[in-house]
């Protein structure tokens, strides 16, 4: 089935003073022992031969940045994806529509985008070999039951919608495509990447979704001088919640977004009661973090994906209204 292009909405011109890309960490892996063999690369081309035993370079990650000609963000943006996707979800919506990578960037935002280790352009290394485990691969019936964009486990057969639901489900095919195979060893590797890339360009605003919030905790604690905040969107892993792992983020200023239907879903009432856990200990620890749960805003209708749905706009606003009122913005 070809997937028609979508209805690009139209945006104003958007003025940049620079833009580009690159790779940051990673490390030399070695393979042996594997045969070596005659590969034809192309139909009617000569055989070549295909010696995988040598050196790789492996564990890197992949960096898109974008400046604007008139700088507001007193330092820049990161968006750090989730799990199962790339930088791709700070893009052009699945429908269209302009995505949170230029709605920052158009408000003056020097924004940068990643693909996490193993992910996109980043690239994965041999397994079993160099990642000692086999990827996870996710249908196209599992995000729509599991982000909470249909009504439930077995909704994707009849697709059924969650009524009331922001994503738009017209596209939702082809937000598919972007889903990429994700491995559940490569932790370390990426929490080093992100490090790096802090040391690098730092001190920023980290803006993570699910998955990478554990990250962004962890380059946080450690590097508690290059982090001017954090967003987290519906986080799902935290690590340590002692006073002593938490002391680090106290003078950070942490946002928690949630979106709509979570109750509808035990898994999702299972990660909400682990971020309020969080949220709880972060403020015995004497951190400074505040949640926002969006219906509460008269925001409602969100799925897991707030970036991509059709309200994606109001839930920037709130994201950006909460830097402007800490200082980060002018």
């Amino acid at each position: 089935m070809c997937l028609a292009l979508p209805a690009l909405a139209e945006e104003p011109p958007l003025l940049v003073s620079g833009m580009g890309s690159f790779h940051i960490g990673g490390r030399q892996a070695e393979v042996s022992g594997r045969p070596v063999r005659e590969v034809q690369l192309a139909p009617g081309a000569r055989p070549v031969r295909i010696d995988p035993n040598g050196t790789y370079r492996v564990d890197g990650m992949y960096v898109q940045y974008h400046h604007p000609a008139t700088r507001r963000g007193r330092v820049p943006l990161m968006l750090w994806h989730g799990g199962g996707m790339t930088g791709v979800v700070w893009e052009t919506t699945p429908d269209g529509r302009e995505g949170w990578q230029t709605w920052f960037l158009r408000r003056g935002w020097s924004v940068y985008v990643s693909d996490a280790v193993e992910r996109g352009r980043s690239g994965w290394a041999m397994f079993p070999d160099i990642t000692p485990a086999e990827p996870i691969f996710l249908t196209m019936a599992d995000p729509w039951e599991r982000f909470r964009i249909g009504a439930g486990p077995g909704s994707w057969r009849s697709r059924s919608a969650i009524p009331g639901t922001q994503f738009p489900t017209d596209a939702y095919e082809r937000f598919t495509a972007q889903l990429v195979p994700r491995w559940v060893v490569t932790d370390a590797a990426a929490t080093d990447a992100y490090t790096q890339l802090l040391r690098q360009v730092g001190p920023a605003v980290v803006l993570t979704h699910a998955q990478s919030s554990l990250y962004a905790l962890r380059v946080a604690k450690a590097e508690a001088e290059r982090v001017r905040a954090l967003v987290l969107l519906e986080p799902t892993a935290f690590g340590p919640m002692t006073p002593e792992e938490l002391a680090p983020l106290r003078g950070m200023p942490v946002l928690v977004l949630y979106g709509d239907f979570i109750e509808q879903d035990p898994r999702w009432s299972a990660a909400h009661e682990r971020g309020t856990q969080f949220v709880e200990a972060l403020r015995a620890a004497g951190g400074q973090v505040e949640v926002v749960e969006l219906p509460d805003r008269g925001i409602r209708g969100n799925s897991h994906l707030m970036m991509m749905d059709r309200n994606n706009g109001a839930v920037a606003e709130v994201v950006q209204g909460w830097l402007a009122a800490r200082g980060l913005w002018e």
